[in-house]
């Protein structure tokens, strides 16, 4: 998860990167706010607490749809925040009435629109990464092996959504399988090893990290492909076999050069440039 600020007129609005999803999820009350045109967060959130109680009276999915991710805060600490997509602010703008209704609707769609057209030409989010990587310092050859890397995730994902594979959460667990797999570690301890809090762990991973993470990841969709993989519980195997296949190569070149590859070193220094 990647914490970052969209601005909306002079409002900014939180909003955190789901990398697994490849989804921006918003906080639902900087949202409201701007809506209810309320100057003081507090009274907005005490809108949306009442507004909540309103739509799961009435059975509506938009509550439903809405999950809690640690954002920022004013007092500067993370705390559980109610976030959406931009599908479902769309829906809960409705229940609004605001004279920012269509600003918002026309903003969020902008949101989605530019997402569609990554979607269709992925190479425009990789040339904007790409900048991004440049600018903080990182070299050439990392960064083409991050864009190959990514270009495999992608692959991976799109083959995952199309068969039956539909909750971030089953994305999150599917990705740690292949990772524990392949690595001996989970992402959650592999990113704890190298001092990361909501960093994403692939923009610190070295060159050698990099390459069998890609490596686990090709290996699980062509498997998964050859099995005609369908829902988690397929894929789950389908992870599992991709996994070893990478960690087996791991294991091999580890005893080769006598080096480990999956270490705690991070690019902390640059990233923050």
């Amino acid at each position: 998860m990647k914490n970052d600020l969209a601005v909306f007129e002079e409002h900014q609005i939180r909003r955190v990167y789901d990398e697994e999803t490849e989804t921006w999820f918003f906080s639902v009350i900087d949202i409201v706010q701007i809506l209810t045109l309320q100057p003081d967060y507090q009274t907005a959130r005490k809108y949306w607490n009442k507004l909540k109680e309103r739509l799961k009276k009435e059975g509506s999915q938009t509550v439903t749809n809405c999950h809690q991710l640690k954002m920022t805060a004013e007092d500067g600490k993370a705390r559980l925040t109610d976030v959406a997509n931009a599908e479902t602010l769309l829906r809960l703008v409705q229940s609004i009435p605001s004279p920012k209704a269509e600003p918002i609707k026309l903003w969020l769609a902008k949101v989605g629109y530019e997402r569609m057209q990554e979607m269709a030409d992925p190479a425009k989010s990789l040339d904007r990464a790409r900048e991004t990587w440049q600018k903080h310092g990182y070299s050439e050859k990392w960064i083409q092996q991050r864009m190959m890397g990514q270009e495999t995730r992608n692959k991976l994902t799109d083959y995952w959504k199309e068969h039956g594979v539909e909750q971030p959460s089953e994305f999150a667990i599917l990705t740690n399988i292949i990772h524990q797999e392949w690595a001996g570690i989970s992402i959650k301890d592999h990113k704890k090893s190298k001092g990361l809090t909501s960093e994403n762990l692939r923009d610190h991973m070295s060159e050698a990290e990099l390459i069998f993470t890609a490596l686990a990841e090709l290996s699980t969709r062509q498997i998964a492909e050859t099995m005609n993989a369908t829902g988690v519980e397929e894929n789950k195997t389908a992870g599992k076999t991709g996994g070893n296949i990478a960690k087996n190569a791991r294991k091999e070149l580890e005893d080769k050069t006598g080096k480990k590859i999956v270490t705690s070193n991070n690019y902390l220094a640059i990233d923050k440039k």
